[in-house]
């Protein structure tokens, strides 16, 4: 077997469990019972996509797929990071207790100015 020939058997073989991967996260996908099994999910799809941009790349030897996957990581966990985000407000409004404000407000308010009233006259204490 030549170097050549045994590399083509692995790429194969990786693109194959890649594939088996990305099937069983769909069907967990479609089948989870929770909004957290779906999210995970998601996620392991993600990764999985991730990772045959980078044997395709390995394979014929263009780099402009891995700049692909890097980017593709990086939304893959944006997305995570929200759904994440939108499932810990959900099960707060579900528990009736109060939402904490966004970040973005509490700055807001940390930044505005305080309403000084000037006194309209001295005071006399005497």
């Amino acid at each position: 077997m030549t170097p050549e020939n045994f590399f083509y058997w692995c790429t194969e073989a990786g693109f194959t469990l890649v594939m088996v991967s990305l099937v069983l996260g769909f069907i967990r996908l479609f089948k989870g019972p929770s909004f957290s099994d779906r999210v995970v999910a998601l996620d392991m799809m993600t990764v999985s996509i991730v990772a045959f941009c980078a044997l395709f790349a390995i394979r014929s030897e263009a780099s402009a797929f891995l700049d692909v996957a890097l980017v593709l990581a990086l939304i893959g966990f944006l997305a995570t990071v929200a759904l994440a985000r939108f499932a810990e407000r959900s099960m707060l409004r579900q528990s009736s207790q109060p939402v904490p404000p966004p970040a973005e407000q509490i700055e807001a308010e940390a930044v505005k100015p305080q309403h000084t009233e000037k006194d309209p006259a001295p005071r006399n204490l005497s």
